[in-house]
């Protein structure tokens, strides 16, 4: 009975979502048309962030610590991207609900709109990236193979895991309003516990069953082979992530699903 009204609620939940899919749509493109509404470069900062990211990484790791790697900004860059999706989804995404006042207390407001807006809003700037990622390729000599074709069954696999973090997250800072602050501190030490600034075999060898463990790294690994080294990914290792992403977003939508009905009153 208890797995029966949980796939219940998991298929009223997306079926919600599918019937309001012009809503997360508008909202998406308002998102992303409000992020730099009233600067001088606009929409020309989706590009310019990632680019500025990685000059100041490549100015530190490939000049000052000298990292011996060919391509290395290269390699960095492809890193880079998909983290700069899951990080800003997450500290985005966790705020979702509670800063969504006017929204929430709307009765008739399907509300997990406002966390798969954010990670909606985050993957299309990933994807308007790619291409300043396949030109940095090109200019560097790096070819575009066509492993680089496996990029949609991973991403889903990473918007999987992202979107069910995120509602666990953005339900979390409902009740507690310091989530996103100890989040920031979380993602920090995540970053620099996922190989992005340095590939796998700079990771001792005792130590890298770690790395298999780390979510973040399973991704930035898939990427960094699609696009850098050109060959497939771990398929084994993406089909467990997949296996644990479905198990969590299915905790995450129960639990959104039990306490949504809080959420006018905490806000």
């Amino acid at each position: 009975m208890a797995g029966t009204r949980q796939r219940n609620i998991f298929a009223r939940f997306f079926a919600e979502l599918l019937r309001h899919q012009a809503l997360v749509a508008a909202l998406t493109g308002r998102e992303l048309k409000g992020r730099y509404r009233g600067s001088v470069l606009g929409f020309l900062w989706t590009f310019l962030n990632p680019l500025l990211l990685l000059s100041v990484y490549a100015l530190v790791f490939s000049v000052y610590f000298r990292v011996q790697m060919e391509n290395y900004a290269v390699f960095m860059f492809t890193g880079l991207l998909p983290w700069i999706f899951f990080s800003s989804s997450l500290m985005e995404g966790a705020g979702a609900v509670s800063d969504g006042g006017s929204l929430v207390t709307k009765v008739l407001f399907p509300q997990q709109v406002l966390p798969a807006v954010k990670v909606m809003a985050n993957f299309v700037n990933y994807l308007l990236s790619l291409p300043i990622l396949f030109g940095f390729m090109l200019l560097n000599g790096v070819p575009i193979t066509v492993h680089a074709l496996a990029f949609l069954p991973v991403a889903l696999v990473h918007i999987v895991f992202v979107f069910g973090l995120t509602l666990i997250l953005a339900t979390a800072n409902v009740f507690m309003r310091d989530t996103r602050h100890i989040l920031g501190n979380v993602l920090t030490l995540w970053f620099f516990l996922t190989p992005i600034l340095y590939p796998l075999t700079q990771v001792p060898g005792q130590y890298r069953f770690l790395v298999y463990l780390n979510p973040a790294a399973v991704f930035s690994l898939a990427y960094h082979d699609l696009f850098f080294w050109g060959r497939w990914p771990r398929w084994d290792l993406l089909g467990l992530l997949l296996a644990a992403g479905l198990v969590m977003l299915l905790v995450a939508i129960v639990i959104f699903e039990h306490y949504k009905e809080y959420f006018a009153e905490k806000i």
